[in-house]
């Protein structure tokens, strides 16, 4: 496959449907809604604070729905960067090799909306990206990705900060061993060696190279 999905114009998507109006009504907190989607949500673009933020992240909590509306949230992880900011509408993220399941890729194939929530626990500050997402193994980013399998774009449809009150502090011990890097050589998870994985693994998968490093946590 070349490009799965082309780019989509921007289109204006209500923030509120009737469940969030009922529960707005509940609670008295319609006017309040209706302010912050005036003044945060409906700008739907990504600002030089918001590039800055989302550059300097190394995760993303990527949440999507298969065809039939089932919903799947998923952590990705990599070097600080690795979602990368290419305009004030789009972003890009790369799919590194997994479990195979494909489960978060997977759904954006049969159903292209995609919300994203970056967070900084160390300065404890979040914010929420939603769009529609497009997938190509043959994107120009993806010399720039060492293994990546292909690269994801989401186009933004609303980009917002959230509240960071209740967002616990922590801070970073090391990051990933696993997170693929140029020039060095990436580790085999330790369960891609065990009896019940190894002969399912696909042809090239590193981890049928006996010569290649397996640690078990990274």
């Amino acid at each position: 496959m070349d490009v799965l999905h082309k780019r989509c114009d921007h289109r204006r998507v209500a923030t509120y449907h009737e469940g969030s109006r009922r529960l707005q009504d509940r609670f008295d907190t319609r006017r309040l809604a209706d302010r912050i989607d005036e003044k945060l949500v409906s700008r739907g673009t990504i600002d030089d604070d918001d590039r800055a933020f989302i550059e300097r992240c190394d995760m993303v909590f990527v949440a999507t729905a298969d065809a039939e509306g089932r919903p799947n949230c998923s952590y990705k992880g990599g070097e600080p960067g690795f979602v990368r900011v290419l305009d004030e509408r789009t972003v890009a993220l790369p799919s590194y090799d997994g479990n195979g399941m494909y489960l978060s890729m997977g759904n954006l194939l049969v159903n292209r909306n995609v919300g994203l929530l970056f967070i900084n626990f160390e300065v404890r500050k979040r914010l929420r990206l939603n769009g529609v997402a497009s997938i190509a193994e043959d994107d120009p980013l993806l010399p720039e990705y060492p293994e990546a399998q292909f690269i994801v774009r989401i186009h933004a449809e609303q980009v917002f900060p959230n509240c960071p009150r209740y967002i616990h502090h922590y801070q970073l011990v090391e990051r990933s061993r696993f997170v693929p890097k140029a020039e060095c050589e990436t580790p085999v998870p330790g369960w891609k060696t065990r009896e019940w994985s190894r002969d399912a693994l696909p042809e090239e998968d590193p981890a049928r190279d006996p010569e290649r490093e397996v640690i078990e946590r990274g």
